[in-house]
């Protein structure tokens, strides 16, 4: 059995992690876990999202007349766990029990559908189509929206991933929930030295902060990201803090860009994330608060920015001029990409103008009046020609990245990437 479950958390608290790593502690006297839990992060710029996003899959082979007792003991948690107070919580759970395994339909309909929820906008009636075309079983609460999620993760699970990584996550003990994180700085940016890259976005060095914990009142410690176990293991050992409750280890997509679509400027929509390519047109221009914007074209036009959270990728943004060919990454909000990576692909030349310089005296010429050339009021030489002169620019060819501390989960960190001339920000 697949069991699926999202959206049973809210700003004020709770965590569909927390409640999935409960729920395989319950499970533990009524089948074999089968690998890793999934945590998937999906499409991060929807609305309805309260913080990353996360959908979680667990696998289970049941035991002989467990099957119901599994079911039953999913629901009774979230019905208790679920933050059903919040508005915007709906939760949902999928039980995949005799679907999928030999059914090659099923399977590719199921991981289209994984694949629209880390990339589309889907509405709940399309889970409720999927799960009604092959009578999955189910348990939605209050308008249902966690169904999308819930099917996705474990398409996860059924249909696999082309990339993956992991995340040991540490939870709280209850007591502490809502209070004060006690954790070791130094610590922190020591494990980081000796795991990294094996474990990577635990520190934010430019901006020297850690960036690993939460400052919401969820129960979550903090979460160690990598794509080494042994890394992330030793990472665990090395940090100091207050004492964890319990800990688990996801298999997930962070880090990996599965969010993003290639597309033309002219067909994106909103709510979506691309990677777009064009020219620039103007300069980029900062406005009040930090925020830097500049224009790009293509087969459209479309609004660029860097936003003040981004910190010191803005100094990368600011040495754009006119004529340079990019590939920005980002998510689309009111017609805006919100720059996540950038790549430069061909620097336009950049030339500085001066007056001639007189070959008798050696001192800068004067204009001579509109039209009229350059003269040296000293030696009376004329020149009709300016001086241009082609400057360096302060940025190369290659692809950059926000810092740490402003990367979206499911967003790939350089450090992971194979491509040349790349600059991981640290």
């Amino acid at each position: 059995m697949i069991i699926g479950i999202d959206d049973t958390d809210s700003v004020d608290g709770m965590c569909t992690t927390y409640l999935t790593a409960i729920l395989i502690d319950k499970l533990k006297g009524l089948g074999d876990i089968r690998g890793l839990p999934h945590l998937i992060r999906l499409n991060p710029n929807i609305k309805y999202k309260t913080r990353g996003n996360a959908a979680l899959a667990v696998e289970i082979d049941t035991y002989p007349d467990s099957e119901e007792q599994i079911v039953n003991t999913a629901i009774s948690l979230v019905e208790d766990m679920a933050d059903m107070d919040c508005e915007n919580t709906n939760p949902g759970i999928v039980f995949l029990i005799d679907q999928g395994r030999n059914d090659p339909g099923f399977r590719q309909d199921l991981e289209s559908f994984m694949w629209q929820a880390m990339r589309d906008v889907l509405a709940v009636e399309d889970a409720r189509s999927l799960i009604g075309k092959y009578g999955i079983k189910h348990k939605e609460f209050k308008n249902g929206r966690g169904l999308i999620g819930a099917l996705a993760a474990c398409g996860s699970v059924l249909c696999g991933l082309s990339d993956h990584t992991y995340e040991l996550i540490a939870y709280r003990q209850p007591g502490n929930f809502g209070t004060p994180r006690e954790i070791d700085r130094e610590s922190v940016f020591r494990a980081d030295r000796e795991t990294y890259p094996g474990t990577w976005d635990t520190v934010d060095i430019s901006n020297n902060t850690i960036v690993f914990a939460p400052h919401s009142p969820d129960p979550i410690l903090f979460g160690i990201r990598g794509d080494d176990v042994q890394s992330i293991e030793k990472a665990f050992g090395i940090i100091g803090s207050e004492p964890a409750g319990l800990t688990l280890l996801y298999r997930t997509n962070q880090g990996t860009d599965f969010h993003l679509l290639d597309a033309q400027i002219c067909d994106v929509l909103e709510e979506r994330s691309y990677k777009l390519t064009g020219t620039v047109v103007d300069r980029p221009v900062t406005i009040r608060g930090g925020h830097m914007f500049f224009t790009l074209k293509g087969s459209g036009s479309i609004r660029c920015a860097a936003f003040e959270p981004t910190k010191g990728f803005r100094n990368i943004i600011k040495e754009l001029i006119p004529g340079d060919k990019v590939g920005v990454y980002g998510g689309i909000a009111d017609g805006t990409l919100n720059v996540e990576k950038i790549e430069i692909l061909e620097l336009a030349a950049y030339e500085k103008t001066s007056n001639p310089v007189c070959p008798t005296c050696g001192k800068r010429m004067k204009s001579a009046g509109s039209k009229q050339g350059f003269r040296c009021k000293g030696c009376n030489t004329k020149s009709g020609e300016v001086v241009r002169t082609t400057m360096g620019r302060g940025i190369t060819p290659g692809i950059y990245e926000v810092p740490p501390c402003a990367r979206r989960h499911i967003s790939k960190p350089l450090v992971r990437s194979a491509e040349p001339d790349v600059y991981p920000s640290r």
